[in-house]
């Protein structure tokens, strides 16, 4: 073994035995399956537990969203401009590693930023075992949703939803992994996600744990307006794909 392939060795020694990350457009549900899986053994570091929009915190951990956010500037992108490509660099990379190596003791460490689902390239590369288990949810309730946190129009929120969707499912396509729709009923979607949990092999919860309550699900209706052939295709598509 070269002193290279040894060093590589010891830096994948040093990451958590199992890194999951969840997947989905803003306002789609993430943070709730995010808690949930939190609720059955999922560790998330140091993460948001609380605000203006979400009371029971967006569950983002503010490390992993600020080198995210870097990745894409740095490919004159943002979270609402998805780039063309994100190129990560040798440092961002390495911003990653040193973040997983501080959790090398815990067996399961997840994250949750749907600014992931652009910069996946990234994650990959410096963990070739990643996990994720992906959400979705109307482009209606979407846009809507988006349109109250944000100053867009529902063109702009569409666009944005089927831009993050679509990079769900090609990554989807590479290589399959659960999919869940935040358009279930919340009794469903609960099971549905501590089904996916006890796959990953995550130790389970408590029966009077459940992160999931009604209030955190804003902007529920579909809306009866008749969207655009692409935007229908992909929602169908992806539904045909989820549990």
């Amino acid at each position: 073994m070269s002193s290279e392939e040894g060093a590589q060795g010891v830096q994948l020694a040093a990451l958590p035995e199992h890194v999951i990350g969840v997947l989905g457009m803003h306002r789609s549900g993430t943070s709730c399956l995010t808690g949930t899986l939190q609720s059955a053994g999922l560790f998330l570091g140091e993460h948001h537990t609380w605000n203006h929009h979400n009371h029971k915190g967006n569950r983002e951990n503010q490390s992993i969203v600020d080198i995210h956010e870097a990745v894409l500037a740095a490919n004159g992108g943002a979270w609402d401009k998805p780039p063309s490509t994100a190129r990560w660099s040798a440092q961002q990379l390495e911003m990653i590693r040193h973040l997983l190596q501080q959790h090398s003791q815990e067996k399961y460490f997840g994250f949750k930023d749907p600014r992931a689902l652009l910069l996946l390239d990234g994650w990959k590369s410096v963990c070739p075992d990643i996990s994720f288990v992906g959400i979705y949810r109307h482009p209606n309730a979407v846009a809507a949703s988006l349109r109250q946190r944000n100053d867009k129009s529902k063109r702009e929120c569409l666009a944005l939803w089927y831009a993050y969707n679509r990079a769900l499912l090609d990554e989807y396509e590479k290589s399959p992994f659960p999919i869940l729709s935040f358009d279930e009923d919340e009794s469903v979607l609960d099971a549905k996600i501590l089904e996916v949990a006890q796959e990953l092999g995550l130790p389970g919860r408590a029966a009077d744990d459940k992160f999931y309550s009604p209030e955190l699900r804003h902007n529920a209706g579909r809306g009866a307006i008749l969207l655009p052939a692409k935007y229908r295709n992909l929602y169908k598509h992806l539904k045909s794909l989820s549990r």
